[in-house]
């Protein structure tokens, strides 16, 4: 019988030497060994982005206001640079973001980046701007950065007679937006006056041709619309006699409005709703210049003197120098609804400003 030896070692001492030959063996074929116990090895490592920085600034304020219509320049500059580089500059309206411009940055001194874009100021309120860089990937990364909100408000200026320029240009398509009709040139002549006039009529604002910096600011702002009565006439005219304005309206949208001087208290203006059933071009025996009648002998005409308060035998007087282009606006069977009080009007005394006629001239 063959007897069984026994060993007395211990069976973790038995395989010591196995583990240490499996992990000799490991380190021989190449296993990966985590790099911070190989610092210098040559891994990958994380590329940590360069910080920016953009700044901004309006230009062209006066006590952080801006006048109405003015170019405001938005300046500033970014770090770093690099070329090719882009950012974005917003634009802001009372509050809510109206624009956005994408804006090229040019080398400027050492290492900063300038950019320069500008806005018109058209309405009044609050505007602002704001610029953004949205960074920049590749090999030699640029982390992003924008800026607050930069921000100023509009001042306004009264308008005068004779004056030109971009204001006056951007205060005509203000009335024209209001459905008043200016001329189309860009100064302030004879038929700005009288829209001028009209607009105050129609919104109580004392009956004179000027335009004041509330006026100014309120046209700007585009307050102050005509609400039209009888949407349901279509194609149509509307006479306020308590405003002494005629309204020329398709539907619920005013589209020109002309003042005038309706019926004296003695012999006022008919009320009611009508239509044009005669047109006479030119002057007649009475002075009535270009006339459309609505009913009997009333009619839409031109006159020499058209005051600031209710004066003709019953017909709607308007200047002479707005007739021809209201004549061409009506036609036969046109409605026209005549609304409105005019018996707190036939006094000329009360109102503030001055005659309209010192500041009509033909054009």
């Amino acid at each position: 019988m063959t007897s069984r030896h026994t060993s007395s070692t211990p069976p973790v001492i038995r395989f010591l030497p196995l583990a240490l030959v499996v992990s000799i063996g490991l380190l021989a074929v190449g296993a990966p060994v985590p790099a911070s116990a190989a610092p210098g090895d040559g891994g990958d490592k994380q590329v940590k982005k360069v910080r920016s920085a953009v700044k901004i600034k309006p230009h062209g304020l006066r006590g952080g206001r801006a006048k109405i219509m003015s170019r405001i320049t938005i300046g500033g500059n970014v770090k770093p640079w690099s070329p090719g580089q882009r950012l974005r500059v917003r634009f802001f309206h009372n509050a809510r973001q109206f624009m956005s411009r994408s804006v090229k940055v040019k080398k400027g001194p050492g290492k900063y980046g300038t950019f320069r874009t500008s806005i018109l100021t058209k309405k009044g309120g609050k505007y602002a701007a704001q610029a953004r860089y949205y960074g920049k990937g590749g090999p030699n990364p640029v982390a992003p950065d924008s800026t607050v909100r930069k921000s100023w408000k509009v001042r306004f200026t009264s308008l005068s007679p004779g004056q030109c320029g971009r204001t006056i240009r951007g205060f005509r398509r203000a009335l024209n937006d209001l459905a008043v009709v200016p001329s189309n040139n860009n100064c302030f002549d004879g038929k700005m006056q009288r829209a001028v006039l009209a607009y105050r009529k129609m919104n109580s604002l004392g009956r004179s041709p000027v335009a004041s910096k509330t006026v100014v600011e309120k046209v700007f702002n585009r307050q102050g619309r005509y609400r039209v009565r009888r949407a349901d006439l279509g194609d149509h005219m509307e006479t306020s006699l308590s405003k002494q304005v005629l309204v020329f309206a398709k539907g619920k949208r005013p589209y020109a409005i002309f003042p005038i001087a309706s019926g004296a208290p003695a012999t006022p203006t008919i009320l009611g709703t009508f239509s044009v059933y005669r047109k006479d071009p030119g002057y007649n025996s009475l002075g009535m210049y270009y006339s459309s009648y609505f009913i009997r002998g009333y009619a839409i005409h031109g006159y020499q003197s058209v005051p600031n308060y209710p004066a003709s035998h019953g017909c709607l007087r308007t200047f002479i120098a707005d007739q021809p282009r209201i004549y061409e606006k009506t036609f036969i069977g046109q409605p026209i609804y005549v609304y409105g009080n005019a018996r707190s009007l036939s006094t000329p005394f009360g109102y503030r400003g001055v005659d309209p006629a010192r500041f009509d001239p033909a054009s």
